[in-house]
């Protein structure tokens, strides 16, 4: 099969894909206007009874830690912000999709998500050293999540392929995202990319997909957001939580470091925060 042959598969896999629930997508479009409120928010969530159970379940999670039990979404939206709960939706909606065991043939599915879990924590960590507003972590944490969902088609149609791509990054010992490219002419970030097109995804979200192993290049408004995917990813596949496919991350550039505000020290002394934080965060895999 010529390389071009396999990129047209993969993006009519895409193209087949269910697509996001009604419910989510409306939530999406009513969270971009600025002048949205809980009610309004509430309100679309609401008529979606086991969305609505989702998010009032992660709601009261460790992953929050809220002493008091939140019964009301309405009172959760005020508590959390319009943001987050926006994030909270979209992240079970993409996970319901993605979550098929029977589709990860080369990679380990299980692995897969405690390494995208761990991206998603350790960039919200980030965020939380950087100061950045509460309402706004989860944006981190929903990038971080999400990065690697090109692998997943990469993974289920063309498994073969794939297995060969990360034997070829084994042996030469480079990224794996070198490997895709040389082996079948598309790297996860460009699939991820197709995926977050036919979703509707945009923002941190959609940029942090698509740029992660590219910040050289990007031109966009969520640059520190990107860059603290692209530390978190490295930190997971470095520090071997889960299993992502790549063993020879590529280094980070040390100016990435200094936008961030945090140090290779710091990255390197988090390791039991980041394990307590992935147990908590763990109950996104576990919301079907």
């Amino acid at each position: 099969m010529q390389e071009n042959d396999y990129a047209r598969k993969i993006k009519t896999y895409i193209v087949s894909m269910p697509s996001l629930p009604t419910t989510v997508a409306k939530v999406m479009e009513i969270c971009n206007n600025p002048k949205t409120s809980p009610t309004d928010l509430d309100r679309v969530i609401s008529l979606d009874p086991v969305l609505m159970g989702k998010v009032l379940k992660l709601i009261n999670s460790a992953y929050y830690g809220f002493q008091n039990q939140v019964t009301s979404l309405v009172r959760a939206i005020i508590m959390l912000g319009v943001n987050t709960v926006k994030n909270l939706a979209l992240n079970t909606a993409v996970l319901d999709k993605l979550s098929d065991k029977s589709g990860f043939r080369a990679l380990n599915m299980e692995g897969f998500w405690r390494h995208s879990l761990c991206t998603g924590v350790v960039a919200k960590l980030i965020a939380r050293k950087r100061g950045v507003d509460a309402q706004h972590l989860d944006e981190y944490f929903a990038a971080g999540l999400l990065h690697d969902i090109g692998k997943v088609p990469l993974n289920n149609i063309l498994s073969n392929e794939y297995i060969r791509a990360m034997s070829l990054a084994d042996r030469e010992r480079i990224a794996l995202y070198l490997a895709e490219k040389r082996t079948i002419d598309m790297d996860h970030a460009e699939a991820g990319s197709m995926i977050a097109d036919a979703w509707h995804l945009d923002g941190p979200i959609a940029d942090s997909i698509k740029y992660h192993h590219s910040l050289d290049v990007y031109e966009g408004p969520n640059e520190i957001i990107v860059m603290a995917v692209a530390a978190a990813d490295y930190y997971a596949n470095r520090e071997g939580i889960g299993f992502s496919g790549c063993l020879y991350p590529e280094k980070l550039d040390p100016g990435i470091y200094e936008k961030l505000g945090i140090s290779k020290t710091w990255l390197e002394e988090i390791d039991s925060l980041v394990s307590t934080e992935i147990e908590k965060a763990s109950v996104f895999l576990n919301i079907k």
